[in-house]
């Protein structure tokens, strides 16, 4: 047993070497991060005394997968939605463990076919509990046990329901004890495996580190944020296959990325179809209100920003469903597993709040995607001028008062939203009799592609004709079909 514990040591410290935030990006191989990752945790857990102190510290780990029917809320405006939050965060362990590693097989398989990648952004420190989780897998790696297992004992004692720190720190426990009286290495390890909790530990684990190592690259932004107006001082990023949201601060100098932090998604995975179908949408949308935490019921935590699923193109391909928000986590759970939720995002309490103070109601976008693609920003630049060229037709035929050109713009099935009603009126019509041959200066544009199945775009703009002084605040959504781009719908803002 002395030769396997030296072998504990020996894995973990391969395992965070790599990962010290002063080294260049970590760059797995054949999906052999994951198996030793999963290997070294259960190797240190099967060392003696590891069961007394796993179990003594994952007493509060119960709720992730025991949480169903926490949730509603006080609120009877929000009780529908809250009914559909409520109805079980729960799911089977073999379809948790099923969807977890169809998830983890991709992106491990994307990152080993990819080339020599730009230089990395640097780690931005988003919660202080992950720095200093990180810290302590640093310390063992470099052989500094007993400052480890000092900087753990804090952290758990700052964070007693974060239970991947609960479980690093009986780890490092384990790691002290000597080795008589131990079950022998593959007894536990299959032990762990059966284990759903353990089991959503190791993978919350594996991301964090995964997160840490694969940082986006120097200076790109996500490639659905074409063009965002200054107006939008801060925009969202979601990026399911690595639990991960990513939060830019924007300015006229372009977005930057300011904070990363780790999140959790629908227990289902993403992509969602139907309601109650337990996934997380994919797709651009913004955020609608902020729910007063008092107005919740402790599952939601520090509190909840809705979001406007669906949006009008969810609603074109049938999607269903609603009461989609950012969320926190209740008091006894620091953290949830990757896959966990109803479809929410499902943010640490400390990090919700930072986003809390940050986010503007209908101006921060929140995109949310399976797997993030980063661009440079001249590429977004390059890639905005073919919807900006069909936005300044669209303006140039109203201006003219040609409607037979502006018709071309529109799909036969285009809808608007508006507080003051245009029944009877076609959308060329009313735009024609707005617009009575004035010139117009649109500012404050925003372009948000989205591309699935089919392209679209999000374009957000202020429009002030000759001669005035303010004027209409309108959302379009466009769809491309063949080379041309076709207005579907569109919101009148204010």
């Amino acid at each position: 047993m002395a030769h396997s514990q030296g072998k504990r040591r020996r894995l973990v410290a391969d395992i965070v070497r790599p990962g010290r935030l002063l080294n260049p990006p970590f760059r797995p191989r054949s999906g052999q991060l994951l198996a030793a990752l999963m290997t070294a945790s259960a190797l240190m857990l099967a060392a003696p005394g590891a069961a007394r102190a796993s179990t003594a510290g994952h007493k509060p780990a119960a709720p992730s997968s025991k949480t169903s029917g926490a949730a509603g809320k006080a609120k009877p405006a929000s009780a529908n939605r809250a009914n559909a939050h409520a109805a079980g965060n729960r799911a089977p362990a073999k379809a948790q463990m099923q969807a977890k590693g169809k998830k983890a097989a991709a992106p491990e398989a994307k990152t080993a076919a990819r080339p020599a990648r730009r230089a990395a952004a640097p780690l931005q420190e988003a919660s202080n509990a992950e720095a200093r989780l990180i810290a302590v897998y640093e310390m063992f790696g470099r052989g500094q046990t007993r400052p480890a297992l000092a900087k753990a004992r804090d952290l758990v004692r700052d964070y007693p329901n974060f239970q991947l720190a609960q479980l690093v720190y009986g780890d490092l426990l384990a790691a002290q004890v000597p080795p008589s009286n131990a079950l022998p290495d593959t007894a536990s390890i299959a032990k762990m495996r059966g284990n759903p909790a353990m089991a959503d530990l190791h993978e919350e684990s594996k991301r964090r580190l995964q997160a840490l190592r694969e940082r986006p690259p120097a200076n790109a932004i996500p490639s659905q944020f074409l063009a965002l107006s200054t107006r939008s001082r801060y925009a969202i990023a979601v990026d399911a296959s690595r639990s991960r949201l990513y939060l830019f601060e924007n300015s006229d100098k372009g977005l930057k990325l300011t904070a990363d932090y780790y999140i959790s998604v629908g227990k289902s995975g993403t992509d969602k179809l139907t309601e109650g179908d337990a996934r997380t949408p994919l797709g651009v949308y913004y955020v609608t209100s902020s729910l007063d935490p008092k107005s919740l019921k402790d599952f939601y935590g520090a509190g909840a920003l809705p979001i406007n699923y669906p949006n009008p193109y969810d609603v074109r391909r049938g999607r269903t469903g609603g009461g989609i928000w950012l969320h926190g986590t209740p008091p006894q759970q620091f953290a949830r597993a990757p896959l966990a939720s109803d479809g929410c995002v499902v943010m640490a309490n400390p990090d919700l709040k930072q986003l809390l103070r940050k986010v503007q109601i209908g101006a921060t976008p929140v995109v949310t995607a399976r797997s993030l693609q980063w661009i440079s920003q001249p590429q977004a630049e390059k890639e905005a001028q073919s919807i900006a060229g069909a936005i300044n037709g669209w303006k140039d035929s109203r201006a003219a008062g040609n409607e037979a050109q502006l018709k071309k713009f529109y799909l036969p099935d285009f809808q608007r939203v508006s507080k003051k009603s245009t029944d009877g009126i076609s959308a060329v019509d009313d735009e024609v009799k707005y617009a009575q041959g004035k010139r117009v200066q649109l500012k404050d544009l925003s372009y948000l592609h989205w591309r699935d199945s089919e392209d679209t775009m999000v374009v957000t703009f202020g429009e002030v004709f000759e001669g005035e002084k303010s004027g209409r605040s309108r959302r379009q959504y466009w769809l491309r079909q063949g080379s041309e781009w076709k207005l579907f719908h569109e919101e009148i803002l204010g």
